[in-house]
């Protein structure tokens, strides 16, 4: 594992998934990929060791529709990728903004993924404060489906006023989950507020090659197999 490496997501079938976040990084070339592996190729085969991958770069940038189609070629079946939402629609204070920027991303070329759409991440400044009129409000904007999938939204909030039982409650009311983030520096939440759970592991050590101890790895496969039950 890695700095970036997802712990676990999974669906009321209490199915498992774990994944990495990307899968274009020179350190694990002679690695983590067979030694000379092409780059092209890359994503071919971490999505045939893994079963999500969340996705960064459209954070910054939403990805073309023809871009999204060749993830998918290049996938098998199963495997999903998660996404983190543009910044456009996290950072700005305007919710007509947020509603355009959502828009731009979901209704243009996302449904190329298909089946391989997993959990869309909308991840919030670590200096954005709870504000639940506004929060509720842009829980509202996001779309329930896309051409008839139905599309799964998780918050990642960074700031400690969310630690609030206001917060829970909004979010247990919508059934949406916030990322459970092994963090010292960020808020974890183990209150169960969706049909899913969202993990990120971000703890890992470069002197361990496992990134975490075999110890610490069984810990959290203990909790991944309680939020799956």
């Amino acid at each position: 594992m890695t700095s970036r490496s997802k712990a676990n997501q999974h669906s009321a079938s209490g199915q498992i998934r774990v994944g990495i976040g990307g899968w274009n990084f020179a350190p694990w070339r002679n690695n983590f990929y067979p030694q000379k592996w092409p780059q092209k190729r890359e994503l071919e085969y971490a999505s045939g060791k893994l079963t999500a991958i969340e996705v960064n770069s459209t954070f910054y940038r939403p990805q073309t529709a023809a871009t999204y189609a060749n993830w998918r070629a290049q996938t098998p079946d199963g495997f999903v990728f998660s996404l983190k939402a543009p910044g456009f629609a996290t950072q700005t204070n305007s919710l007509e903004n947020a509603a355009k920027a959502i828009k731009r991303f979901v209704f243009a070329g996302l449904a190329e993924l298909g089946d391989r759409l997993g959990p869309i991440s909308w991840q919030f400044a670590s200096n954005r404060a709870f504000a639940r009129d506004y929060f509720a409000a842009f829980i509202d904007l996001l779309p329930h489906e896309l051409n008839g999938h139905a599309l799964r939204h998780v918050l990642e909030v960074r700031h400690e006023s969310f630690m609030c039982a206001e917060y829970i409650a909004m979010m247990r009311e919508r059934r949406m989950p916030t990322v459970f983030t092994d963090s010292t520096d960020y808020p974890s939440f183990a209150d169960l507020t969706g049909d899913f759970v969202y993990a990120r592991l971000m703890r890992s050590e470069s002197s361990l090659a496992t990134g975490y101890a075999a110890a610490a790895l069984d810990a959290w496969a203990e909790r991944a197999k309680g939020w799956a039950w």
